[in-house]
């Protein structure tokens, strides 16, 4: 047992000084937020169609490098490591993309593997995936899909509509503005520049061959739309120009996306914009910096957004948790980075919490109008800690950033990301394959509960303003009580194998240990069945290593899906769970800790599998930082719990 205590110090010791190393200037921790070759593919097909510049070339081949690093022996790409086969639509995006940029001939080798692969699997006609059916739409390959062809004069309907563009979620908003404009016109991107896909189609139909997804009378009214335009298309044109514009950071990137950036400056070039407007140069500059440069490497990888805020608000927090004093040098630089970013600006949010004002934090470190629930709680939580008494941090900015998570809250008790209450019945007629937790912002079990482990370490009693904030009407505590409504919400959403699905991590083991952790930490009442489940079931898909893994293939079948392997990551959220509870065994948690040692020696393939959230069935995120953020807390819980004084 002691020697068990020293290792995990010893591990522990050595995350904090590799994150000491890392640390910006700045104060900040800038770690890769890493995906597939979605983003690397739309950057090189933008770039050709363009025409690259010469301060491109390097960036082009490096990013080229990394596709092609990552193909597999039957010529596929796949998303994560385990995957059953190789997944089409990686696929057709890297051949598009090495082919364009010139990376490759027709006749190498490699992609004949690809081609043969993409054959093999239907061609082009079988990709299901939004965003590849827009790649390819977008630059001519094939005509754009029916559920896409929604005339852009949509956008000039109004809010109380049953169907307004405003009920689906923020990132949805972003990609699908510049879309509509795409897929309302006759623009092809890159036309004379880029090669034809025509190898790639199987059999003589040059269209999707997807089933359909809307009902016949709805089917037949928006086709009959987008046969023609009404008079309202040249002001709809202009209110979605607007309406990007008004959405563009500091940086130059509409929300802060690459993506979503990229699918801008299609469309500004669609309706007459050149390539050297202000607007476009400043988009394709802030695409650049989000390119992120693999040490003593020659790739490059353009990430969909960076995870700045996130990253230095949860590294400062589990520093902290694991004894490093909250005047320490390298945390009160992490707090000024923080305090700076906390967001003043109005946002859509405003549209769903009219009565709030601003004071979250987003994602990226160049987010101003895009708060989300997740990262405001990690952040204030930090800055509550290491920013108490400081000449940056003030108390109304910590009541800012508190009244402003707590008016996110949605009626059914859950926190959702970025909107409260958003999405509308008629949102389900509208979907692509695995679209659903995209097109929407619903409450998640593991956002609510880190929220509600916010709300612990809070400071109690919780402030007075919350009396009218959450408008308790029985004159018990308010905060307490919208407490206790999130923590039914997450015991309503406990499957009956006692597990609870994650939305933001993978999935089934990230949900559970988020969900004991959140419930114990606000002492939910009449929860001690529901976390005794809980704590059978991540018992149950215990490893034989001690460690935790499930696939991301758990994510599209939603059903726990076991990696084979354990994973840092996976483990330390099993672990946080356990350690929650205080009837976990002992002898369990000991095999866990000591599986996590030995993975963060090793730091091999199963440290950067892709863990992470993103489009379901399409992008999968590994984030550097959870090598660090999640061990290190676990670690100084299990010394805290176990370690005699």
């Amino acid at each position: 047992m002691t020697d068990l205590i020293s290792t995990a110090a010893a591990s522990a010791l050595m995350l904090q000084q590799e994150l000491l190393e890392r640390q910006s200037p700045d104060g900040s921790w800038r770690l890769c937020c890493e995906s597939g070759v979605m983003s690397d593919a739309f950057l090189l097909i933008l770039l050709q169609s363009i025409g690259p510049g010469e301060q491109d070339q390097e960036l082009i081949r490096r990013i080229s490098a990394r596709i092609a690093s990552m193909q597999q022996e039957d010529g596929s790409w796949r998303l994560y490591a385990d995957q059953r086969e190789g997944h089409l639509e990686s696929s057709v995006e890297a051949y598009y993309a090495l082919l364009a940029c010139g990376t490759y001939r027709y006749g190498d080798p490699a992609l004949v593997k690809a081609r043969r692969f993409i054959l093999s699997k239907g061609g082009l006609g079988e990709v299901r995936a939004m965003m590849t059916q827009v790649l390819l739409a977008m630059t001519g390959q094939l005509p754009w899909p029916k559920a896409l062809r929604i005339p852009v004069e949509s956008l000039l309907a109004p809010s109380w509509l049953p169907l307004s563009l405003f009920d689906l979620s923020g990132h949805a908003r972003a990609h699908l503005v510049p879309v509509l404009m795409l897929s309302s016109g006759g623009y092809k991107l890159g036309a004379g520049k880029l090669p034809v896909l025509q190898e790639l189609i199987a059999g003589e139909e040059r269209s999707f061959r997807l089933p359909p997804l809307l009902p016949e009378p709805l089917s037949g009214i928006l086709e009959a739309m987008s046969s023609g335009h009404s008079p309202l298309y040249p002001s709809s044109l202009k209110r979605a120009e607007r309406y990007m514009a008004e959405r563009i950071e500091p940086n130059g990137t509409l929300l802060t996306y690459s993506t979503s950036t990229i699918l801008m400056i299609a469309a500004l070039l669609s309706i007459g914009y050149k390539p050297d407007h202000e607007t476009i140069v400043r988009g394709l500059d802030g695409i650049r910096s989000l390119v992120w440069q693999y040490p003593h490497s020659q790739l490059s990888h353009l990430q969909i957004a960076d995870s700045t805020v996130w990253d230095t608000a949860m590294i400062g927090s589990s520093l902290f948790e694991h004894g490093m004093a909250a005047g320490h040098p390298p945390l009160q630089s992490a707090a000024r980075f923080l305090a700076a970013r906390q967001q003043s600006e109005a946002g859509d949010w405003k549209r769903r919490n009219p009565d709030a004002a601003p004071g979250g934090w987003g994602f990226s470190s160049v987010n101003t109008r895009y708060p989300d629930v997740d990262d405001s709680a990690a952040a204030l939580l930090f800055l509550q800690r290491a920013g108490k008494g400081a000449s940056y941090w003030s108390s109304e900015a910590q009541e800012r950033g508190g009244r402003w998570i707590w008016s996110m809250q949605n009626g059914s008790g859950g926190w959702p990301a970025f909107e409260r209450e958003s999405g509308s019945p008629l949102i389900g007629l509208i979907q692509f394959e695995q679209s659903a937790q995209i097109v929407t912002d619903p409450p998640t079990v593991d956002l609510t509960a880190r929220t509600l482990q916010w709300a612990s370490q809070a400071g109690a009693p919780l402030p007075s303003w919350l009396a009218s904030a959450l408008h308790a009407e029985d004159g018990s505590h308010p905060g307490m009580d919208a407490i206790e409504k999130a923590s039914k919400w997450i015991l309503s959403q406990q499957t009956r194998s006692g597990s609870w699905l994650g939305r933001w991590g993978i999935a089934h083991v990230h949900g559970t240990g988020s969900a004991m952790s959140g419930l114990l930490a606000v002492k939910a009442p009449k929860s001690a069945s529901a976390l005794y489940r809980g704590m059978q079931w991540l018992l149950s898909v215990q490893n034989e290593d001690g460690g935790w893994g499930e696939s991301c293939s758990s994510d599209v079948d939603g059903i726990y899906r076991p990696l084979g392997a354990s994973t840092p990551s996976q483990t330390a959220w099993a672990l946080e769970g356990l350690l929650a509870h205080p009837n976990s065994p002992q002898p369990s948690i000991d095999r866990g800790i000591a599986c996590l040692c030995s993975l963060l020696e090793a730091n091999d393939w199963r440290s950067v599998y892709p863990a992470g959230g993103a489009f379901p069935g399409h992008v999968y995120l590994n984030y550097e930082s959870s090598r660090y953020i999640w061990p290190l807390r676990v670690l100084a819980q299990y010394q805290n719990r176990y370690a005699v004084n």
